[in-house]
């Protein structure tokens, strides 16, 4: 086939049971919208034969030459899922699309056409009861309010323009704050309501307190980088500018009390020597980090460089 105009990226982790049916689905839709679309599934370190299951069903649902099949050694998450889907599709378009079929293959030709209108990413935002919609929407509505991205669900299916993915730095897991960094970098973004329909087999993979805690400390550490990132030592720098002033306001305490009082001050004076040294450390880390981000800086230029020359 011709390079494809959509490419569905599919992370895939013991979803063996559901390859049938998925590639059956997608084969449907690919014809009944006329798509000219591929499947590039990857198979994350799964230990139940999913990605013999994938190359059988799609073998099966007549997409020699349109599916692609990946494997993962060993499971390293959704996010370098995603990517390495990302590097070895073709097409113009990406769909992130689960394994576990909750969402219908024919929302797929809607994301595609919410992206001729000119988006760059387009957002799905789960509609009805589902079983973790409270705890989806306080965690939706926080990173709106940090954020201020103008979708209302960071972590549902998605369509991109493949060059959305250039220049973008995406950690372990940070797949749900794809939304986040493609809105900080300018990219024009829309969203699509959508159904989440019941799980057909297996169990969820990505579930439990630990989640939430993963998720909680990752939309920090995203926070700190696009506040920070760029000028570290505007919080280092103003960290220990602080830490300094609080010694100087303790050290004059510190004589007011022994020459005005006749109190003792050598506690004092310990932490006046804790709060000026601690002050000055952050401030050497602050130049350092400095350092390095214009070190990461010129790096990004010459990939930039690199990408575009000829």
């Amino acid at each position: 086939m011709s390079d494809p105009g959509i490419s569905v990226l599919v992370p895939a982790y013991d979803e063996a049971e559901n390859m049938p049916e998925l590639f059956a689905e997608l084969a449907a839709t690919f014809a009944k919208y006329e798509l000219a679309a591929e499947v590039v599934l990857v198979d994350d370190g799964s230990a139940d034969g999913t990605a013999e299951a994938a190359e059988e069903a799609a073998a099966r649902a007549g997409l020699e030459g349109r599916a692609v099949v990946l494997r993962h050694r060993a499971n390293r998450g959704k996010t370098e899922a995603m990517l390495t889907a990302a590097a070895a599709a073709r097409g113009g378009y990406l769909v992130l699309f689960d394994a576990d079929l909750q969402h219908s293959t024919e929302e797929i030709p809607r994301f595609a056409a919410k992206l001729d209108e000119g988006y760059d990413l387009v957002a799905g935002r789960k509609v009805g009861r589902y079983e973790k919609r409270f705890t989806s929407s306080i965690y939706n509505r926080l990173a709106r309010a940090i954020f201020k991205v103008p979708v209302r669900d960071l972590n549902s299916m998605k369509a991109f323009r493949a060059d959305v993915l250039k220049g973008l730095r995406l950690r372990d897991d940070w797949h749900r704050y794809f939304v986040v960094l493609a809105h900080a970098r300018g990219y024009r973004l829309g969203e699509l309501d959508i159904d989440l329909l019941p799980r057909r087999h297996g169990e969820p993979k990505f579930s439990g307190r630990r989640r939430i805690l993963i998720g909680v400390l990752d939309m920090a550490s995203v926070w700190f980088q696009l506040v920070f990132g760029r000028k570290p030592l505007l919080f280092f720098g103003t960290s220990g500018l602080a830490l300094i002033a609080a010694g100087c306001v303790t050290g004059l305490t510190a004589l007011v009390l022994r020459f005005g009082f006749g109190l003792g001050y050598r506690p004092l004076l310990t932490l006046v020597v804790l709060l000026v040294v601690g002050g000055l450390l952050l401030f050497i880390l602050g130049f350092l980090a400095e350092t390095m981000a214009q070190l990461r800086d010129e790096i990004e230029d010459l990939k930039r460089d690199r990408d575009d020359g000829p």
